[in-house]
């Protein structure tokens, strides 16, 4: 597993390009009209990690499996989507679904491109997204209150407490603050999770621009980063164009191209670090002469629910966890070195996984 990433903005600021660029298809149609993108385009990328080539050369690995991400293409959103307006039901319907959001913005000057609002203003493009997502969640809120209220008066404490939680995050919305500023403690984090909240979704934005400016940025640009500041959000620079041109490279020559232009990565490795950043998310890897493969985990999980996302059997019955560090595994040349070398761990439940970790599970059938 690797995580859901859906990508909204508004009409016409490049989302399908992108979406095509990182996932290297042609899926999404990218044309210069509102809602050219009707049903959400879903593509599969695997993630690039250096380790996993390095793990697979020492291992002499059969396959080398990356963990995957997914990308969501959604509908572009225009101001009354809340309401139905344009394709809001569908827009709002799907980004549910993901675990994450990547907000693109146009941040590019082109007359041959129509902008929505006919004219460049990522703030209040950013702002016109964000109100719908909060009015979406106001109106969802309130819908769950009346049924609610009904159950509410035969004594069901669970109804009861949902309530509570529900009204303090309404107050908040009606602020204008998503649901992710919203403090939950541990006891009632289940109840506020199964809310699903769009606004309660990690968010970050994605500044698409010119190729000319992926390096360094423009004013467009450097005023999303600094409302991302602000409200404690990330922002990132990619020029959608530049990635349609790296998508169809080969591994060398996206390279030299990535110099030629200023460059020290893809734009999909923007959003992948990114998004493990938002998310909490770290990669243990398991290797052997069969395979070598990454996996993917929230940061402090715990051995056995770590071994669960292999197989829920592993979980189920965990004895202990065999454990190499990343770089004890390169420096004594796999895992008999390092067990020679004593840098091989004995695990047990209470171990916190930590990424970069080569592990081995036992566990009773």
């Amino acid at each position: 597993m690797g995580f859901k990433c859906g990508i909204v903005g508004l009409p016409n600021v490049g989302k399908s390009t992108l979406f095509n660029a990182l996932t290297q298809t042609a899926n999404a149609e990218a044309s210069n009209y509102p809602f050219c993108t009707i049903e959400p385009n879903i593509g599969e990328v695997g993630v690039p990690d250096s380790r996993l080539i390095k793990l697979g050369d020492i291992s002499k690995s059969v396959n080398v499996i990356q963990t995957r991400l997914n990308f969501v293409d959604i509908a572009g959103l225009v101001e009354g989507a809340s309401k139905g307006e344009g394709l809001g039901n569908k827009f709002l319907s799907n980004i549910r679904e993901t675990e994450a959001i990547a907000h693109v913005v146009r941040c590019f000057e082109n007359e041959n491109i129509t902008h929505v609002n006919n004219k460049i203003d990522p703030i209040s493009d950013i702002q016109t997204i964000e109100t719908e997502l909060l009015l979406a969640d106001i109106q969802n809120l309130e819908n769950r209150k009346v049924g609610l209220e009904r159950k509410i008066k035969s004594n069901d404490e669970i109804s009861k407490l949902t309530y509570k939680i529900i009204e303090g995050i309404i107050q908040l919305l009606n602020e204008g603050k998503p649901a992710r500023d919203m403090l939950i403690d541990d006891k009632n984090r289940k109840i506020y999770q199964e809310l699903n909240l769009l606004t309660s979704k990690p968010m970050f934005y994605i500044c698409n621009v010119e190729e000319s400016d992926a390096s360094s940025g423009n004013k467009y640009s450097e005023k999303v980063q600094k409302y991302a500041e602000e409200i404690n959000c990330k922002s990132i620079t990619i020029s959608a164009s530049t990635e349609s041109e790296l998508s169809v490279l080969s591994d060398e020559e996206k390279v030299e191209y990535l110099k030629s232009i200023g460059l020290q990565e893809t734009g999909l490795n923007k959003v992948i670090k990114t998004g493990y950043e938002i998310l909490n998310l770290v990669t243990y890897f398991t290797s052997g002469p069969k395979e070598t493969r990454a996996w993917t985990i929230r940061k402090d999980t715990q051995a056995p629910k770590a071994a669960a996302v292999i197989h829920t059997d592993f979980e189920k019955g965990f004895i202990r966890a065999e454990t190499i560090s990343f770089d004890d595994f390169i420096k004594n040349n796999g895992e008999n070195g390092a067990k020679e070398a004593g840098k091989m761990r004995l695990e047990g439940k209470d171990y916190i996984v930590q990424d970069g970790d080569v592990m081995h599970f036992r566990f009773n059938n």
